[in-house]
């Protein structure tokens, strides 16, 4: 069976907050139906929108099982132990820390470093033709995708290394068989993705957070361990390899070994920062090699997505230089990183729209003219263009404009206020009108109809000065208790009120019914809401297993409004004091 991907999206959590499509370096996201999807094919794994997503919408493939499902079925499991382990697991001796990995099962624990050494003796031995030309680092899975479906045309630059886990695994089962088992432990998701490529190599990639949860599961707590002789690293403990988990580790573990003196090495971490470093690099007149290091994550794999901790890099950097050890006399190391060629990868290739479509779809979201574009970046995208071209793309959705969906809302508020018959005003926690519509004026007599045919809306004005009854507002401001079907004398008619919060005692709304209407109009209402009950009881029946007993009460509510105009008045009437 094949593996899923290694982020996903719990649809039920996602909060439709484009947090991660704001994030994301490559935008590799897809809204439908206000959820956001991975684009996976377009995805890197580098796990930007897993640490930024706030309700934990967006997962991480868990692999425990498999590591579990490993350790039944192999003879002998080892672990290749990321060399971020040191700054991971500060505080624990590592001697402790591969007690705890023996005791869930694994013959032996090994340095990945080990492999690094032997893809930096690789990656030197390249360096010693002086010849011009550039070589970027295959360490970071991250990277490699990133150039192969961004940048295809540096894909050829790429070292034909192993990548450190690879190289490892390699040496692992050529000095302990090929039947052996391999699960390799590290802060990073993309590495799921590389074993998924190579299983004939990596069996399984977990994270230092799968790591922790199978510690608690088993009730392990390495700290407390007391190690043995044999709780050591085989076949042996890394060196200069231990540096690779910080920025420039590799190019310091390179330029070590490298014989040429002329040969450049530059490291680069962060996808935004390795973005603006390649730009331009094919035309960069070079009289000499040049060695990139690039690495996804800003300061190193110190920082991965799964570490426990994404700061505290220039402690998590000391911990690293202070742990692994550069002999200058035991290099250069021996080349013997397994060659090996990127995998076939499909370009991500960015679709072009001439500028009538993008026009149209910027249209489609009220943006008529060059001052309309806000580029707010509340949709995600960096400005409303981008935005435009992502509606083209089918990648985006039209709500996820806010300034579109705001101006919308409020069209839809000013139709309502204008074409309901009822009276309808808005006010705030000072009783101060927010907003009110024509028929709330003309309800409340020709002085303040005036006054809203001078300024419509009555924005400001007290309701103090110009509702009597407005103690009922105060008092469903002060209650939270709405005030429902109240009947109140007001002048020579009788007002049927109801008052309701919109925000806890901050925003309150009043809609207002005159009652004593010429019965050919209370007619007229009864029906017009006949009809509306008719026409929408089929969706109403459709939509009832979502609804609840919320479709009953809406049918009992109709019904009610029917009554109440095809029935004499009964019931108490408030003279609004």
């Amino acid at each position: 069976m094949e593996p899923g991907p290694p982020i996903y999206t719990e649809l039920n959590e996602c909060q439709d907050c484009f947090k991660c499509v704001r994030e994301c370096p490559v935008k590799a996201i897809k809204i439908s139906n206000a959820c956001a999807n991975v684009i996976q094919q377009a995805c890197l794994a580098c796990g930007t929108c897993v640490g930024v997503c706030p309700s934990g919408a967006k997962r991480v493939r868990d692999d425990l099982d498999a590591a579990r499902k490993l350790l039944e079925t192999k003879g002998k499991v080892f672990v290749s132990l990321a060399p971020s382990f040191v700054s991971e697991f500060a505080w624990t001796p590592p001697a402790s820390l591969i007690a705890a990995l023996k005791q869930l099962g694994f013959a032996g624990v090994s340095e990945t470093a080990l492999g690094a050494q032997q893809v930096s003796g690789s990656a030197a031995e390249m360096l010693k033709d002086p010849g011009p030309r550039i070589l970027i680092s295959s360490a970071c899975p991250v990277v490699v995708d990133y150039i192969q479906k961004y940048m295809p045309g540096l894909a050829s630059v790429i070292t034909p290394i192993a990548s450190p886990v690879l190289a490892h695994a390699h040496l692992l089962r050529r000095r302990f068989g090929d039947d052996i088992g391999i699960v390799f432990i590290s802060p990073c998701i993309a590495k799921k993705r590389e074993a998924d490529a190579h299983p004939d190599l990596l069996d399984v990639a977990i994270t230092f957070d799968d790591l922790r949860r199978w510690f608690a599961e088993k009730k392990i707590v390495p700290d407390t361990l007391v190690p043995s002789a044999d709780d050591r690293f085989v076949p042996g403990p890394a060196e200069e390899g231990g540096l690779y988990p910080v920025d420039g580790g590799m190019c310091a573990s390179v330029k070590a070994g490298c014989t040429s003196t002329e040969a450049q090495c530059m490291s680069f971490s962060g996808i935004g920062n390795i973005q603006k470093a390649l730009a331009g690099l094919r035309d960069m007149p070079l009289d000499c090699p040049l060695f990139l290091e690039l690495l996804a994550c800003e300061g190193g794999c110190v920082n991965g997505p799964k570490a426990a901790c994404r700061s505290a890099t220039v402690w998590k950097r000391s911990t690293i230089i202070g742990y692994a050890k550069l002999d200058p006399a035991k290099l250069p190391r021996p080349a013997e990183a397994p060659a090996m060629r990127l995998g076939a990868v499909e370009p991500v290739v960015a679709r072009t729209y001439p500028e009538s479509q993008i026009l149209e779809c910027l249209r489609s979201i009220g943006k008529q003219t060059k001052d309309d574009e806000f580029n707010c970046g509340g949709c995600g995208y960096d400005n409303c263009r981008e935005f435009a071209k992502a509606l083209a793309d089918g990648k985006a959705e039209k709500v996820m404009c806010v300034t579109y969906m705001r101006k919308l809302a409020q069209k839809k508020a000013n139709a309502l206020m204008a074409k309901t018959p009822n009276g309808v005003v808005i006010a705030d926690a000072d009783l101060k009108i927010i907003e009110c519509n024509e028929n709330f004026a003309r309800l409340m007599g020709p002085e303040l109809e005036a006054a809203y045919q001078a300024k419509p809306g009555l924005e400001g004005t007290p309701l103090r000065a110009v509702v009597p009854f407005h103690h009922l507002f105060q008092s469903v401001l002060d209650r939270d208790e709405d005030i429902l079907n109240r009947s109140i004398r007001y002048r020579q008619a009788i007002l049927r009120a109801s008052i309701f919060s919109i925000e806890e005692h901050r925003v309150v709304c009043a809609i207002l019914q005159d009652i004593t209407r010429p019965a050919a109009k209370k007619e007229r209402v009864v029906q017009q809401v006949q009809e509306v009950l008719r026409k929408n009881m089929m969706t109403v029946q459709q939509i009832a297993f979502l609804l609840g007993e919320n479709s009953a009460e809406t049918e009992v509510t109709l019904n009610d409004m029917i009554e109440s105009f095809s029935n004499p008045e009964t019931g108490d009437v408030d003279d609004g004091e």
